[in-house]
């Protein structure tokens, strides 16, 4: 799954760039754009979240199923220099994630199929503070690479319920920190500038709220959790 979203994504943005370099026409879209001190958009996307784990004991890995999410939140640019800006994205991200267990895990517990399972949805509200270093422009698009911290409130969390995985509930903490990474290509268009961008983040924190029983079978061999994700963005400004 993230094989296709990541190809589909290097065709989008190759595509497009390419449209852009081959063509005749030279005429510079919105010259100006850039010349604002503040800039406001949106942006329409896609998203992958992960999970990646550091274990107690060297029992078999928990695999990680994942799906792909929908995303969608604001955009407010400063400009800095001509080559470097300051961009604030928060957007609402929505994912699921599903773990699944091997039987290793309750070696002398009895269980059931339903406990080698365990749905992790996700609602982040994700707030981004990203440096984003441009290349000149070159007709009408503009390659860029992005980096920067982030914080995001997840509201499925989950971290205050008072059941646990012994009665079915997998919980995760409300707060989380990241560093992000990516790039994308600014497309300069006669009424506005459309960027395409893929972005990898990576929590700092562990995410896992342990059960009450510690030798849980479900987390007490968890070192620690921590998300991992890539997004595809569609920005419009």
């Amino acid at each position: 799954m993230k094989r296709v979203f990541i190809i589909l994504a290097l065709l989008i943005v190759s595509q497009t760039a390419s449209a852009q370099l081959f063509s005749r026409e030279k005429i510079k879209n919105n010259e100006n754009f850039d010349k604002a001190r503040l800039s406001w958009g949106f942006f329409l996307g896609l998203n992958s979240y992960d999970y990646q784990f550091n274990y107690e004991e060297d029992l078999k890995d928990i695999l990680v199923e994942t799906n792909v999410g929908f995303s969608v939140g604001l955009v407010s640019n400063l400009r800095i220099t001509e080559y470097l800006d300051l961009r604030f994205e928060p957007g609402l991200f929505i994912t699921q994630r599903n773990l699944m267990y091997d039987p290793s895990y309750f070696n002398g517990i009895e269980f059931n199929n339903s406990d080698l399972l365990r749905e992790v949805k996700s609602t982040y509200v994700h707030f981004p503070l990203l440096l984003k270093v441009s290349t000149k422009r070159l007709n009408n698009f503009k390659p860029f690479i992005l980096a920067g911290i982030s914080t995001s409130l997840n509201l499925s969390s989950n971290e205050e319920n008072p059941d646990d995985n012994s009665a079915g509930q997998f919980r995760t903490k409300k707060n989380v920190l990241f560093y992000e990474l990516g790039f994308g290509i600014d497309f300069y268009n006669q009424w506005f500038k459309f960027s395409p961008s893929i972005r990898g983040v990576f929590a700092l924190n562990d995410e896992l709220v342990r059960d009450v029983d510690p030798d849980s079978p479900w987390t007490s061999n968890i070192t620690t959790m921590k998300t991992r994700g890539i997004f595809l963005n569609f920005t419009f400004q």
